[in-house]
């Protein structure tokens, strides 16, 4: 069954606001799609129009402006925003929140942005907007407004945006030099895994090192994005000490309005809110508030050599359920043109129309990895990816990782080592390791980890995996 009934690939701004405005309930903007693909999966939305936004030039840009505010584009992934330099060192909250959505496959697509409209308070990035105190530029073919992402949310997935409108920027000060920021997490898993309880503190110093400003904010513990106030006011005046931190975090567990879900109880929620945020002053306290995160050139993209994606030109194309529109593309470096995919994942197309069936269906979430394939030089789960956004792209699968008949490094390697088992998995492993080495030929254990942490082995074969890409490594 088609997930929608016609996919337009816009290539300006213009374009996007105009089918928006014709076609308003029935449409929905299409950017990384690694929410809105699972949405319609599940039925949960169920738009007939999606808008690609994804080859408008510009709309991925991360800037300071002449207003002395960031600026973040409506195309701006997670794995752009986590490593960047300037939201590391002048926005470093939400540079955290971006490394904590997910994995490196997962981040290559998924925006920024798209948390927003999202709208889940467990969403990371949200959180870590919401103590930036982030503005949200509107557009609509009726003009622009700006919102307040405070005021934006309405409640569970419900925001002030109409059907006609949206989101074209992100905008917020930079931290000063007496400023600190931190995001935290709580998951149920180190990766991949929705935000039982996340916080995001920013905290402003004097010379004396007297707190004269703090912002709290808390995901997950009500329908939207909460400030703690009466924590933040028990920082106020004073230095930060032991004592303050400990009054502030117990405010703040007083400010969590929590439910009862399968992801934990209320009860527990309440009380790490308590340890998420004495743990994020408590590192402000020291210095360190990094917390982890890599520096953007030790950070795992799995992009490879590519810089940016590149930009389709000329007038805008639509692609019809059931019509004749073919999608054009070149698939392990042949042209090919697909007719009748138009309403398909790139992971169906790929098996099921040109019988390139490496690529797993696993999950189909995003969870898995099994479907893993690199799309315009970057690793990229094929489940969350429409078929149309294929059109005019370049596409490697596995099948096309060797060549002239002699096998890729990293597939000798799993042989040598006996990193397969079922193998149901070893595609996703296989294209996101190879991808880790043509970014970075000599990763650390850690980096490797990091590349493969999207990728599950329900035979708990990650041992001989990771030794595998070790050897693949050494012997480049």
């Amino acid at each position: 069954m088609a997930l929608w009934d016609v996919y337009y690939t816009v290539t300006n701004l213009d374009d996007a606001i105009r089918l928006l405005r014709e076609h308003k309930e029935k449409a929905r903007i299409m950017a990384g799609g690694t929410d809105l693909i699972v949405e319609l999966q599940n039925k949960a939305r169920t738009p007939s129009v999606l808008i690609d936004v994804t080859r408008v030039a510009g709309l991925d840009e991360i800037r300071l402006g002449y207003d002395d505010l960031i600026h973040i584009g409506p195309m701006v992934t997670h794995a752009q925003a986590a490593a960047s330099p300037l939201l590391q060192e002048q926005a470093r909250p939400l540079a955290q929140a971006c490394w904590w959505v997910g994995a490196p496959a997962l981040r290559n697509r998924g925006t920024i942005v798209g948390n927003l409209v999202t709208a889940s308070p467990a969403n990371d990035t949200i959180t870590a907007l919401r103590a930036l105190r982030a503005r949200l530029l509107l557009r609509s073919a009726r003009g622009d407004r700006t919102v307040s992402i405070a005021d934006y949310y309405t409640g569970v997935r419900r925001t002030v945006m109409e059907p006609d409108e949206m989101v074209a920027d992100v905008m917020f000060a930079p931290l000063t030099a007496n400023q600190r920021g931190v995001y935290l997490k709580l998951g149920l898993r180190r990766v991949l895994a929705i935000a039982v309880t996340n916080v995001a503190v920013v905290v402003k110093l004097d010379e004396h090192q007297h707190v004269t400003c703090a912002r709290i904010a808390l995901g997950s513990v009500a329908p939207t994005i909460i400030r703690a106030p009466e924590a933040e006011a028990a920082l106020k005046g004073a230095p930060l000490d032991a004592d303050r931190i400990a009054e502030a975090a117990r405010l703040a567990a007083q400010a969590a309005r929590p439910i009862d879900d399968v992801r934990g109880s209320a009860w527990f929620r309440t009380e790490e809110v308590s340890a998420l945020v004495q743990r994020g002053l408590e590192a402000i306290l020291v210095g360190d508030t990094r917390l982890g995160l890599p520096e953007p050139d030790a950070l795992v993209r799995l992009w490879g050599k590519t810089k940016r994606a590149p930009k389709l030109r000329g007038p805008m194309i639509a692609h019809h359920t059931g019509g004749d529109e073919p999608i054009q593309c070149v698939v392990n470096g042949e042209n090919v043109s697909v007719q009748g995919a138009n309403g398909k994942t790139l992971l169906h197309m790929l098996r099921d129309d040109l019988g390139l069936t490496g690529a797993k269906p696993g999950c189909e979430e995003g969870e898995c990895g099994a479907c893993t394939v690199w799309l315009d030089g970057m690793a990229t789960l094929a489940c969350l990816t429409p078929a149309p956004r294929a059109h005019g792209a370049s596409i490697v699968t596995v099948e096309g990782l060797s060549k002239d008949e002699q096998l890729h490094p990293v597939q000798q390697a799993f042989i040598d080592e006996d990193a397969v088992q079922c193998g149901y998995c070893t595609p996703g492993f296989v294209m996101s390791a190879a991808k880790l080495l043509e970014e970075m030929p000599h990763p650390t254990r850690e980096q490797i980890k990091t590349a493969l942490s999207g990728n599950l082995c329900r035979c708990t074969g990650y041992y001989k995996i990771i030794r595998a890409v070790e050897k693949a490594a050494e012997k480049q």
